[in-house]
């Protein structure tokens, strides 16, 4: 009877240690499936060359800046995306705002960088959101385009694209008193093509309060590319943001000005505001606030 007891005491010990060691391996399986997953993200969303460090401050101010070129329907890539985010970017990581940057971002892609840039927004914060790239008017919303999407009918763009609507909604839920928004997306694309009565452009947003949109071009026009290091929006709002002593609203005034002025009327920025108080990019000193 002893030996049948520590027989089977035996082989409960084997089944024991059969059943940690497939515990073991599952749990190693699974930390190297992450470790895969890693990667491929922080190959799609870097930090801003010139950004600071994050700190108590800079997590008050956050920036996710999408530039998306290398569309799959499309033969050509576009100019000015990549040259335009990195160089919005790096302007506001020297003010001091935890920038992301997300370049020819998939559906997946912009799905993480959304979250990760919405995790960051907390109450009282400021939030900004840049998309350069292809946008689609739809059901009078504006979504934003994945380099991988495949429009072919109306149902397809709220199923691959983000809505913008959506975008600065979750930014006033999280807490945001300040959602900055730009968006130069407002490009004959390959997609409108297939669809049967589109709208062109871009739908006009009705944002919380607290809300300052510039569009590259007013809605339902379209715009098209210069030649240049940048896009003309972009290349007037880096001058802008550079001059002393302006507000962001200001800014964005002066940027749709410049641009049509430079244009000869042929691109007109659109900007809408729900601000209710002054916000700046740097703030002025006593000397400039009093002129």
């Amino acid at each position: 009877m002893w030996k049948t007891a520590f027989a089977g005491a035996t082989a409960l010990a084997i089944i024991g240690l059969a059943l940690l060691s497939a515990e073991v391996i599952g749990k190693e399986s699974a930390h190297r499936a992450r470790a895969r997953e890693v990667p491929e993200a922080k190959a799609q969303l870097q930090p801003a060359p010139n950004a600071p460090a994050p700190s108590a401050q800079s997590s008050r101010h956050v920036a996710l800046v999408i530039g998306n070129a290398d569309y799959a329907d499309d033969a050509t890539p576009l100019r000015h995306p990549l040259k335009d985010a990195r160089a919005l970017a790096d302007e506001l990581g020297r003010r001091g705002l935890d920038v992301d940057v997300g370049e020819n971002l998939t559906k997946s892609g912009m799905e993480r960088a959304i979250e990760r840039f919405q995790a960051k927004i907390g109450p009282g914060s400021t939030a900004l959101f840049y998309f350069s790239g292809y946008g689609v008017q739809a059901g009078r919303q504006s979504f934003m385009v994945p380099v991988n999407a495949q429009i072919w009918r109306h149902e397809d763009v709220p199923r691959d694209g983000f809505n913008l609507e959506s975008i600065v909604s979750e930014m006033s839920v999280k807490g945001a008193n300040l959602k900055l928004v730009m968006i130069d997306a407002s490009r004959r694309n390959p997609f409108e093509r297939r669809l049967r009565g589109f709208s062109t452009g871009l739908a006009p947003i009705a944002g919380p309060e607290g809300t300052l949109v510039l569009y590259a071009v007013a809605p339902g026009k379209v715009a098209n590319d210069a030649e240049g290091e940048n896009s003309l929006l972009v290349g007037e709002l880096l001058k802008e943001m550079r001059a002393p002593g302006l507000t962001i609203e200001e800014i964005f005034n002066h940027t749709r000005m410049n641009v049509a002025r430079a244009s000869k009327g042929e691109q007109v920025p659109g900007v809408f505001s729900s601000l209710t108080e002054d916000a700046y990019f740097t703030q002025p000193s006593s000397r400039q606030s009093a002129r």
